[in-house]
Parts: structure tokens; C-alpha cells; sequence
């Protein structure tokens, strides 16, 4: 399972692109409410969840996924309970996925040190002592897979799924969705 850790402010596009491309390929993924059961966009749209940070078994989980906007970001720094989710999924070698925003709070938790990773333009001076990367879409070193921004979603959700169920179904997912990105 992809679990997906959203708190109020998240970024929507960072969010369903992925997902959706993800259960078009066969994974199974939980949105994950944080704090709340329901979140809200930053846009103020009204997201439900799957499951709430208490009901999570990382057992279960091979991948957890970070979205960018600058609220859901700083919501999962102020969760010490999602601090130590993600710290116990690097442990247990799970895949660590962000885009925008996102990369930061891997990198201020101390998870991502010496990783190639991509975050929103001009935010580089956060992923440190993660190695910032340029003029991609998408950035893979190891169990990591960070996005630059929403414009990257559908390059993240595909790189994703490509890990986790192989780069046929992925290939088949893109061309299911007409992207020539």
C-alpha cells in the first residue's frame, strides 16, 4: 500500500494525480488524514480519508508519500506522530515519495541526507544536507522519489507506480491516460 499523509493545505493536483494513476495500476492506497478524518485542500476543497495516523500499520505499507502546499507542510512538521511514522518507514527500507514541498519535511526530519531530490523551485536551501537536483521532473536515488512541483505530478505518480508494479504496467497505465509527458 502507498499510504498517502495529508493535513489541511495540502496540494489537491499533488495528491489525485498520483493517486489516481497509482490505483490504475493495481496498488492499493490509503489517504491518510493526520490530525482529522477529513482534510481540506489548499484550494479548500474537502478531501476523506481511508484511515487516520492511529489506524495506520506500517506492516502493511511500501511506500509513504509526502505532498507539497505549504499547510499540509507544515501540519505533518507539527505531527510527532507522523515524524515518527516516516522515521520508521526510512528504517524498515519502505520507498519515500514528495513533491513541491514535500521533499523539506524528508529533509528536516533528517531522512534524506546525501539524496539526490528535487523540490519546488527556490526552496533548495531546505532540502540540505539532501543534494538538490534541477532541470527534471522527477528525481529517483535509491528508495527516494521526489517530484518538483504539481506541473511533476503525473511524472511522480508514473515513477511510482513503475517502482512498485513495474515499468510494463506503468507504461500501460500512461498510454491509458493519453500522457505524452
Amino acid at each position: 500500500m502507498v499510504l498517502v499523509l495529508l493535513c489541511d493545505g495540502f496540494e489537491e493536483s499533488e495528491v489525485t494525480v498520483p493517486v489516481d494513476l497509482l490505483r490504475r495500476g493495481g496498488v492499493e492506497v490509503g489517504l491518510c488524514g493526520v490530525v482529522h478524518s477529513t482534510v481540506k485542500s489548499s484550494h479548500n476543497i474537502t478531501f476523506g480519508t481511508d484511515l487516520t495516523l492511529d489506524e495506520v500499520d506500517l506492516a502493511q505499507v511500501d511506500m509513504v508519500f509526502v505532498p507539497g502546499g505549504l499547510g499540509g507542510v507544515d501540519g505533518l512538521l507539527a505531527s510527532k506522530a507522523a515524524a515518527q511514522l516516516l522515521r520508521q518507514a526510512k528504517e524498515q527500507g519502505k520507498y519515500l515519495a514528495a513533491i513541491c514541498a514535500g521533499p523539506t519535511v524528508l529533509s528536516r526530519l533528517g531522512l534524506i541526507d546525501g539524496k539526490n531530490a528535487i523540490c519546488y523551485p527556490g526552496m533548495e536551501d531546505l532540502l540540505a544536507p539532501a543534494v538538490p537536483q534541477s532541470g527534471t521532473n522527477v528525481v529517483r536515488d535509491g528508495t527516494l522519489i521526489t517530484g518538483e512541483a504539481a506541473g511533476a505530478a503525473f511524472d511522480l505518480g508514473l515513477a511510482m507506480l513503475e517502482v512498485l508494479q513495474g515499468a510494463e504496467v506503468a507504461q500501460q497505465v500512461r498510454h491509458s491516460v493519453y500522457y505524452r509527458g
